[in-house]
């Protein structure tokens, strides 16, 4: 029989393991958001929402657009990190000549 201090901790560590999914999964959905959004802004520019969030008059980065790439390329650390973790895998998985 489980004891239930045992059980409570079981139940535990499987909501931290499924937080730490959900949590990189967003952080992977942060990226191409980010990316479709300056994309969209570009494309359906004008308007009285860029004349407030031009804060630079100017500047190269004033607007919606710079401030969404921004945040995509702040954001793509999940990317990068994906993608050094599947190199490792594949450097492992095939023999070195």
């Amino acid at each position: 029989m489980t004891s239930p201090v045992s059980a409570t901790a079981g139940a535990r560590s499987d909501g931290v393991t499924a937080a730490r999914h959900l949590a990189r999964w967003l952080a992977l959905a942060a990226t191409p958001t980010f990316a479709i959004m300056a994309v969209l802004t570009a494309l359906i520019s004008g308007g009285s929402a860029d004349m407030l969030c031009a804060a630079g008059h100017g500047s190269l980065l004033g607007g919606m657009v710079p401030m969404y790439l921004l945040m995509s390329a702040f954001h793509s650390a999940a990317w990068l990190r994906l993608i050094a973790e599947r190199r490792g895998k594949s450097s492992l998985r095939t023999p070195s000549a």
